[in-house]
């Protein structure tokens, strides 16, 4: 199986950014990890991070017949894009909400979704490894 990891907005900044919800790993030590781990499970992984909306856009309506799966941490952009949403919906390729940290353990405004109605699950809280997580939901 393929799959694609999709980050968006200040995820390029893991492992700078607010390290005590984030850690301290940056998102490209995660994401070698990551490649790893599928690896060792007999399946493939490539990764794509943007802080452009229409980027993260682009890419999920361009993964239909190429992915089999796509893990998908939209940062900020989880709260308000219906852009993302509609994306998400156009495709037949499943798609699993992640988070590092605990969204609904910090302010109000994280606690919602657009995008969680039009993805396969949700997966959140776990740090790095809620990455790991989404990964292995999709082989279980």
């Amino acid at each position: 199986m393929k799959f694609l990891v999709l980050n968006g907005v200040n995820l390029n900044l893991t492992g700078r950014r607010e390290k005590e919800i984030y850690g301290g790993e940056t998102l490209q030590e995660i994401e070698k990890e990551l490649a790893a781990f599928a690896e060792e499970h007999g399946h493939s992984v490539e990764f794509f991070q943007s802080n452009w909306e229409g980027d993260l856009c682009a890419y999920i309506q361009e993964a239909e017949g190429k992915y089999d799966g796509i893990v998908l941490n939209a940062g900020a952009y989880t709260h308000y894009s219906y852009a993302i949403r509609d994306a998400i919906a156009a495709v037949s390729v499943p798609v699993v909400e992640v988070h590092m940290s605990n969204v609904h353990a910090r302010e109000e405004f994280r606690r919602n979704s657009v995008l969680t109605p039009v993805c396969k699950g949700e997966i959140l809280g776990f740090g790095k490894y809620s990455y790991f997580l989404a990964l292995e939901s999709f082989w279980l």
